[in-house]
């Protein structure tokens, strides 16, 4: 050894050298070259090694301070004066981060109050009001929630020696109290004013019996996530849909985010030119980019992760399931399947199999908050597509613990929603850049999945065409098909009759393919209503001749505009809306298998909860739709 340059007594303490390979992993941290040869001084890895670190360190500022000396004098004043300024702030690091974001609070507190006090009552000032009130709740939740228990706190006010009986007595007065308030919410707003809604009712159950009946262990079944999953989906879709200041309310986000994800048409100008909207790679595709880098950026300034934090402990606190599960639910509102399980990454090479049934299946019921935009962009309503994201992340967990209920003991406990997994990016322009550059293959798959599927729709509809022509049945198709396999679907969704069976064909089209080419269907009866409405106003549809109805397709004859597919009406759009928002598509199966077996490759040898998982997928979505719309 002595022969490779290695410093004499270096290794003292070790054995004979043909042991040392075996027993301690070595870094090179130096090497000093003279005239009589090389000298190597190595440092170990293996913190229980006998080789003081510390000595090592001291020599390295010692060559340092040689390095130094043979400097000038102003080198040497400005690396020591960097060396002091670096020591200070690496013993005082927190409190000077903390000194500087008190700083920016008092700044933003001081401009908050200048700008009421110069205008208020205005739009934008509503806006900066409610950003502010949100802002300043959210980060008191965050960092309050990892200090406060709920269990501790009860102790002081009612003193009952058995906690189990409290807990009792507090879950069954929430029972009583929400199934009251549910069943006079619905004979208020829904019986009373629009009786046939209640058709949506008997679809829930049916599908709720369905997917009881198709458990992996029925008699496990724990009805309490079940429940309120299914009520906090109500709670959430009475507020937005019922309620005049919950529509208004996502009526407004809806157009916040439409107006944020405009700003991607300047990317998209500045390399296409200003004739790329008629065109889908150059219209929603740089809407993917932007979100996506967007979404990165707020993950490393900590926003996502305050904002996945209080969501999870919220359906943590109703619903009773663990973190991991709460956590990976309400990052599936912000991010796509395969994105929301990074953030609990250390947790899934320990999640039982209900728990891991849990983190697919809310997977497969949301969508990405890159591609809203893009569904935005085929011209569908932006809040309903919000409250249909935050309506599925409880009703996921429900279906889910329904579906494959936990017949093991979860590992996980409150204290993990502190152990989220951080960002691997040093600086705000290197997460912009690693947000942008991950949008790289979501872009492309977005791209060649829907030419692929448009491509095999076309061959498919073009056999079943031939075949149906050989037996003297023209317009076989598989839209066609789906149109009567899925109406009783479309149905119990609450769809007007006259509707049901296009509203079967793209649940359909989004199941076997995927929701793309759904919504872009939608789009289409979606502007074939808009110009029925516009031609209506102006000729009278009852008189003859101004209309022309050639099977499903509608001719205005005045215009020379056929509206093929005919029209659907508004009810109806808005349930295929929420319908069709979520990944649950074949194709989506592999890529989640994938992401998980490589994030925990444990879980590869895991089949059973794959062979349920297809089938639950498909069930909550079904569950979703009628739940939705009443």
């Amino acid at each position: 050894m002595e022969g490779a340059g290695i410093e004499p007594g270096l290794l003292d303490g070790f054995g004979s050298s043909d042991s040392i390979s075996d027993s301690i992993t070595f870094r090179v941290d130096n090497m000093n070259t003279d005239d009589t040869g090389k000298t190597m001084k190595i440092t170990p890895l293996d913190p229980n090694s006998d080789i003081r670190i510390e000595e090592a360190v001291a020599m390295e500022d010692k060559e340092k301070d040689e390095v130094q000396d043979d400097a000038g004098p102003c080198s040497r004043a400005i690396q020591r004066a960097q060396d002091t300024v670096v020591k200070f702030y690496n013993t005082y690091k927190k409190l000077i981060v903390h000194v500087i974001l008190a700083v920016l609070l008092f700044l933003y507190m001081a401009y908050f109050v200048c700008c009421m006090w110069y205008r208020f009552g205005d739009e934008g000032s509503i806006r900066l009001l409610v950003g502010t009130i949100l802002g300043v709740l959210l980060i008191a939740l965050h960092y309050v929630g990892d200090y406060f228990d709920l269990s501790n706190a009860l102790k002081g006010i009612v003193r009952v020696k058995d906690k189990a009986k409290l807990r009792k007595i507090i879950r069954w007065a929430l029972y009583v109290i929400s199934a009251v308030a549910m069943v006079t919410v619905l004979i208020a707003l829904v019986a009373i004013r629009t009786p046939n809604n209640l058709v949506s009712l008997g679809g829930l159950a049916a599908f709720i019996l369905l997917s009881y009946i198709t458990s992996f262990n029925p008699a496990k079944v724990n009805w309490h996530p079940v429940y309120w999953g299914f009520c906090v989906q109500f709670f959430f879709a009475g507020i937005i849909l019922r309620t005049r200041a919950g529509y208004e309310t996502f009526d407004w986000l809806g157009d916040r985010v439409t107006e944020f994800l405009n700003f991607a048409s300047e990317g998209a100008m500045f390399v296409f030119g200003k004739c790329y909207r008629p065109f889908l790679c150059f219209w929603i595709l740089p809407v993917i980019v932007f979100f996506s880098s967007a979404i990165s950026v707020l993950y490393f300034l900590g926003v996502m992760q305050a904002i996945v934090r209080v969501l999870g402990r919220f359906l943590s606190f109703c619903l009773g399931t663990t973190p991991a599960e709460s956590l990976n639910a309400a990052a599936n509102i912000f991010v796509g399947m395969t994105e929301a399980p990074l953030m609990i990454r250390p947790f899934i090479s320990r999640m039982t199999k209900s728990e891991l049934h849990a983190v697919m299946t809310g997977g497969f019921a949301t969508i990405a908050g890159s591609v809203l935009g893009a569904y935005i962009g085929f011209g569908v309503p932006a809040d309903h597509l919000l409250s249909a994201s935050v309506m599925s992340a409880p009703a996921a967990l429900a279906i889910s613990k329904l579906t494959y209920p936990e017949t093991e003991v979860p590992q996980m406990s409150d204290e993990d929603y502190s152990k989220m997994e951080d960002m691997p990016e040093k600086n705000l322009i290197e997460a912009a850049s690693s947000g942008a550059s991950a949008s790289i293959q979501l872009v492309a798959n977005v791209a060649v999945n829907v030419m692929a599927f448009l491509c095999i729709l076309a061959f498919v509809n073009s056999a079943l065409n031939w075949f149906g022509e050989r037996a003297g049945v023209e317009g076989v198709s598989f839209q066609f098909i789906c149109s009567y396999v899925l109406y009783p679907v479309a149905l119990f969704m609450g769809t007007e009759l006259a509707d049901c069976r296009r509203i079967a064909e793209l649940v359909g089209i989004k199941t076997f393919t995927n929701e793309f080419i759904a919504y872009a269907s939608l789009r289409d009866l979606m502007a074939n209503h808009q110009a029925w409405r516009n031609y209506t106003s102006i000729y009278d549809p009852h008189t003859p001749g101004n209309v022309q109805y050639i099977s499903d397709d509608i001719v205005l004859t005045h215009w020379n505009m056929t509206l093929t597919k005919g029209i659907i009406s508004r009810r109806s759009e808005i349930i295929a809306t929420y319908a069709l928002c979520g990944f649950s598509n074949f194709g989506s199966m592999g890529i989640m298998l994938g992401g998980l077996t490589g994030m925990a490759p444990r879980t590869k040898e895991r089949p059973g909860i794959y062979r349920t998982e297809s089938y639950d997928r498909w069930q909550h979505r079904l569950f979703l739709h009628g739940l939705h719309r009443w």
